[in-house]
């Protein structure tokens, strides 16, 4: 293999599929990266047997040729080389980079001995709006378990129904819901909430196209693709934790909640990282409070416009990291707080309509 190719582009590919490179027992091969130089492209690729990540790079190639080599040790290397064309040459086990007045050898392993990469499948295709998927995955990916007992809710809900496109995510605590867009494309996808961070952070400007079948699904995004296993298994009927109908309806400034969450959570972690959210309709305000016997107590007061009210309790305990995740992932100004007791779930809307948060309250 030999090819001349700019260095910012190298470095920037390197960098984003570097971070799949993880090594297994009995897999070294796993930390490394795969180059394979064909036609007028450099392809850029590495595997964890779970999420494939693979860069397809302009380079001129003079011999075609693959090989594989360390991740981390080639991406460091070529983020630290000037601005300059970088020439590659391998032979046998050897990587030779040169640039500028640099130059390295590098101990590398046979292609042949590498995994497969997947194959994005071109049976059922979906195009999506770059901005509109990363704000969903962010939305919703906030949400999605760690309990490796429950591989399920680790991963996030990516279904069509009634000709909507909709993802959803769960810990059994909290949940969030996005609706992306109209579609009659059929989907039921279980996807790995870190795979599908990893492509949060990776969406171009335009769009990005998703290919996907019953086993995996691949994230196009300009140059970079991204495949990864679908977890096994069904989702959890949430819908029906969402409540149709709530006591109050509160209309709050969103800064002034986020400010007056973080205060209160100053307080919260000696109690379970719990704060109390007192409503008051009369009085138009809403009370954001953290009493403990350790450290002391904190309140916050802030202005509340109640839409609807029904009942005499406007109070609910709740998790303070769990509130500021989803103030966090709210658009607008202002946030609507849907409340239905102290032991029933709070809700939260922003400004956009198509994405909704629940958090379980603390009992």
């Amino acid at each position: 293999m030999k090819l001349v190719i700019k260095q910012d582009i190298l470095a920037k590919a390197l960098s984003a599929v570097g971070k799949i490179a993880t090594p297994k027992a009995g897999l070294p091969i796993l930390s490394n990266v795969l180059l394979r130089a064909e036609d007028t492209k450099l392809t850029v690729a590495a595997t964890n047997l779970e999420v494939a990540m693979t860069a397809s790079l302009n380079a001129k190639v003079d011999e075609q040729g693959a090989i594989t080599v360390p991740a981390r040790l080639l991406t460091d290397f070529v983020s630290n080389l000037p601005h300059a064309n970088v020439e590659i040459n391998s032979e046998e086990t050897k990587l030779k980079v040169v640039c500028g007045g640099f130059s390295s050898v590098i101990n590398a392993m046979l292609a042949d001995d590498y995994p497969a990469m997947p194959e994005p499948d071109e049976a059922n295709e979906l195009v999506i709006d770059g901005g509109t998927l990363k704000a969903a995955i962010q939305g919703v990916t906030v949400c999605a378990g760690n309990d490796i007992t429950r591989p399920v809710l680790t991963g996030v809900d990516f279904y069509s129904e009634n000709g909507e496109l909709y993802m959803a995510a769960t810990d059994g605590y909290r949940l969030a819901e996005r609706h992306i867009m109209a579609t009659n494309k059929v989907l039921t996808s279980i996807v790995p909430s870190s795979t599908l961070m990893d492509v949060a952070r990776l969406l171009p400007d335009g769009d990005a196209t998703i290919k996907y079948n019953d086993e995996q699904m691949s994230f196009i995004c300009g140059d970079l693709t991204v495949t990864s296993r679908l977890i096994d298994g069904k989702y959890v009927q949430y819908r029906q934790l969402l409540p149709s109908e709530t006591n109050f309806v509160a209309k709050v400034n969103r800064a002034d909640l986020m400010k007056a969450t973080r205060m209160a959570s100053l307080f919260a972690h000696a109690v379970a990282n719990t704060i109390v959210l007192d409503g008051n309709p009369e009085a138009h305000t809403l009370t954001i409070r953290t009493a403990t016997s350790q450290l002391g107590n904190n309140s916050s007061e802030i202005e509340a416009d109640f839409f609807k009210v029904e009942g005499n309790t406007c109070s609910v305990n709740v998790n303070a990291k769990f509130l500021a995740d989803a103030l966090n992932n709210l658009e607008g100004d202002e946030a609507m707080l849907m409340f239905n007791g102290g032991l029933a779930p709070i809700m939260l809307k922003g400004a956009n309509p198509d994405y909704r948060h629940l958090i379980m309250p603390v009992r």
